[in-house]
């Protein structure tokens, strides 16, 4: 009697969010409330948020996406034509797209090959007399290089805006991203980061200023915070608009989420920092470069597990990709590099070469499945996989 086949194992994607019954109780309390739009929900969160970064005074301005949020941050900061902002290359598009939103040039500088994150000294050979700002990354969830970075901003007189959208929670010298003496930071609660809202993001900032006009251009320039006008306690229909301003709040439903994976962040940060050391311990024997470490007492978000395949591996990138897919294993890359991109290459002439870090890595990385819901055997599950792709090929 033959034996049965073995049923094949559930296709593993390469990210999940972990939402919990506490998430479902509050979005359907937001229901039943009546207040589904930007209200005591949204209001609540952005309180939470700052008590969570450790200062309450800090301004944080719950909007719909990271991106969004990045836009009313230079918008605040008078980013406009003429000017130039300086980020990587080495990042999704939104961090650069919403610089040309006002009417801004992009500089795009490589990386550090060992961080990944944006090179301090291309920074600085990148400024000239139009430079404004520089936007850092904090690739897949590792603090850049803020000492350099807030440095060189000093000495030339530039803003910085963080794209923390990997970096909750992160370190950079003992701090909590977001608590820097960055001009503002924006995280992404978008569904595959640390916590989620399904769509969101957050602008924070200890300039008050900067906070009124980014508040005031998230919901169409009106001068008003529309919750405070529909829960006055005397009728206060009247408002004005003040500029032409953009549609970027979040509403009480996503804020619902937020509520409580706030609370859950540093305990999914600690599940992510597991399964990233099942990943460096077991990997460490193949030819692959492993994501560099944090510094001893620095917190590493691991957004995402990034490995590059060495040239003397095997296989290459694409077919390490193509055989983990056939075995049931959903990886990614991040990212192809805005050098790439006909719009960015076009706009700016860019070559592949004037980026030798960033095209080196893009050409060797590949994204593991990394996230809270994933067991210890999900995360061997992918190390056997990555093994015999690589030990079989030999």
């Amino acid at each position: 009697m033959s034996t049965p086949p073995t049923p094949a194992l559930p296709f593993m994607p390469f990210a999940l969010p972990e939402l919990g019954e506490e998430e479902i109780a509050e979005v359907v309390d937001t229901l039943r409330s009546g207040w589904v739009t930007t209200g005591p929900k949204a209001r609540r969160f952005e309180q939470d948020f700052a008590a969570f970064l450790g200062d309450e005074s800090l301004h944080c301005i719950a909007v719909n996406s990271a991106t969004a949020g990045l836009h009313l941050a230079l918008e605040a900061l008078g980013i406009g034509p003429g000017d130039e902002v300086i980020t990587t290359t080495h990042t999704f598009t939104a961090t650069a797209e919403v610089v040309r939103y006002l009417g801004a040039d992009v500089k795009l500088v490589d990386i550090d090959p060992a961080t990944l994150n944006i090179d301090p000294a291309a920074i600085e050979a990148a400024i000239t007399p139009r430079t404004k700002a520089l936007m850092p990354v904090h690739y897949a969830g590792l603090a850049a290089d803020m000492p350099a970075i807030r440095a060189i901003a000093r000495k030339h007189g530039l803003k910085i805006v963080d794209d923390a959208a990997h970096a909750l929670p992160t370190t950079s010298g003992g701090q909590l991203i977001g608590t820097l003496d960055s001009d503002a930071t924006v995280f992404s609660f978008y569904a595959n980061k640390t916590i989620t809202t399904g769509e969101g993001g957050m602008l924070v900032t200890r300039d008050a200023a900067l906070a009124a006009r980014a508040k005031v251009m998230r919901l169409h320039g009106i001068n008003r915070d529309a919750f405070d006008r529909f829960t006055a306690k005397v009728p206060s229909w009247y408002y004005e608009i003040v500029a032409p301003g953009f549609k970027y709040n979040l509403t009480d439903i996503a804020a619902a989420l937020g509520l409580h994976q706030l609370k859950r962040a540093h305990a999914f940060q600690q599940k992510r920092a597991q399964l990233a050391q099942i990943y460096n311990e077991a990997l460490q024997d193949l030819p692959l470069i492993l994501p560099p470490q944090p510094a001893p007492g620095e917190l590493h978000a691991w957004h995402l597990y990034v490995v590059r395949v060495r040239p003397d591996a095997p296989i290459g990138r694409d077919r390490l990709i193509e055989v983990l897919f056939n075995a049931g294993i959903g990886c990614s890359v991040h990212y192809m590099p805005l050098h790439l991109h006909p719009y960015w290459r076009e706009r700016y002439d860019l070559q592949a070469s004037d980026f030798p870090h960033s095209q080196q890595a893009y050409e060797q990385m590949l994204s593991l499945p990394l996230y809270t819901r994933m067991t210890e055997a999900d995360a061997q599950r992918v190390v056997d996989a990555v093994r015999a792709a690589l030990v079989a090929h030999v």
